[in-house]
């Protein structure tokens, strides 16, 4: 890990001026400040943000805030800002949310009263504007979903261009009637994912079939009667996408069962051990963990140094054997 002395020395100063960078001292000139701050974000550098915490009055901890700390994409998050926090000496709050919309505003007001350094947050819900206020003092990092109604830092994995990759490839493969299954419909992440699809198919010259969308994947009764209505159809589907992992899990036996191609959008535990092995969009929620665990320690520690608030972090297709590859 980078240490103040790296710092110092790819800034051409002293460790004693990073310091000061550091505490905000308005008599750093501004070129140095400047030089100072690129070399803490190429180093990724954490500072140790203790003694500011207890000038501040605030607890030495950050706050996780993810739907459910079960699903192995959230836990991989909460994992990797547990590990970046660690290593700044700092202590992980963690809660779920849950897929209510309505609940998430009551559970983040609780955590924030803690007097958090910062909060990273995996949202549900369709609006976020009444965090503004919180966020004058408390660093919000977005991860997973965009802030809806709010601009605030975010980091993303490309939802839509993973879904297009996944779509088309069942496309190449021949397949003309792809359905697309998903779980909720009011998540950033699933109408991008929809969008994804959608364009994968003009692409293709194949019409939409909206009957081929399904959203009610979210348990493995769920999707069984999902797929199930999809067999039924006069021309039901060859191939099915499905827009994540928890959707994939649930749907495996009975896409097993039915003899559809299908490729999901998430990796999983095990997901390569079964027959067949499922092929999948591999996303990195441990970077996205990582990328936001880091902003939201350096924006309490130099509160006006300026960030790209966006960060899309592109994806790819692992294919295995569930997408009809040999």
């Amino acid at each position: 890990m980078a240490t103040m002395q790296d710092v110092a020395a790819l800034a051409g100063v002293s460790a004693k001026t990073v310091s000061r960078v550091f505490n905000d001292d308005p008599h750093v000139l501004p070129d140095t400040r400047l030089r100072v701050e690129d070399a803490m974000r190429s180093l990724n550098y954490v500072p140790n943000v203790l003694a500011r915490t207890f000038r501040a009055g605030r607890s030495s901890s950050v706050g996780v805030a993810v739907p459910d700390v079960v699903d192995p994409f959230f836990a991989s998050i909460v994992r990797a800002v547990e590990s970046v926090c660690s290593a700044a000496g700092l202590t992980t709050l963690v809660t779920s949310i849950g897929d209510d919309p309505a609940r998430e505003r009551s559970v983040l007001e609780a955590l924030l009263r803690t007097q958090l350094m910062g909060l990273v947050l995996a949202p549900v819900a369709s609006s976020h504007a009444w965090l503004a206020p919180w966020m004058e003092t408390t660093p919000i990092e977005f991860v997973d979903r965009a802030p809806v109604d709010l601009d605030a830092d975010h980091f993303v994995e490309d939802d839509r261009d993973g879904s297009y990759l996944a779509t088309r490839h069942l496309l190449d493969h021949g397949h003309t009637r792809v359905a697309f299954l998903a779980d909720q419909t009011h998540p950033p992440s699933s109408r991008r994912r929809l969008g994804g699809y959608t364009e994968a198919l003009t692409d293709a010259g194949v019409a939409l079939d909206e009957r081929l969308i399904a959203f009610d994947a979210g348990s493995d009764e769920g999707a069984g009667r999902e797929l199930d209505r999809l067999s039924r159809l006069a021309s039901p589907p060859t191939a099915v996408f499905s827009s994540n992992a928890r959707v994939t899990m649930h749907a495996f036996g009975a896409l097993k069962s039915s003899g559809a191609a299908f490729v999901g959008f998430g990796d999983f535990p095990m997901a390569d051990r079964l027959t067949p092995a499922v092929t999948v969009i591999d996303q990195d929620p441990a970077h996205l963990g990582r990328l936001a665990a880091t902003r939201a320690l350096e924006r309490f520690a130099t509160p006006d140094a300026r960030y790209e608030p966006a960060t899309v972090v592109p994806v790819g297709l692992t294919v295995r054997h569930s997408c009809g590859c040999p």
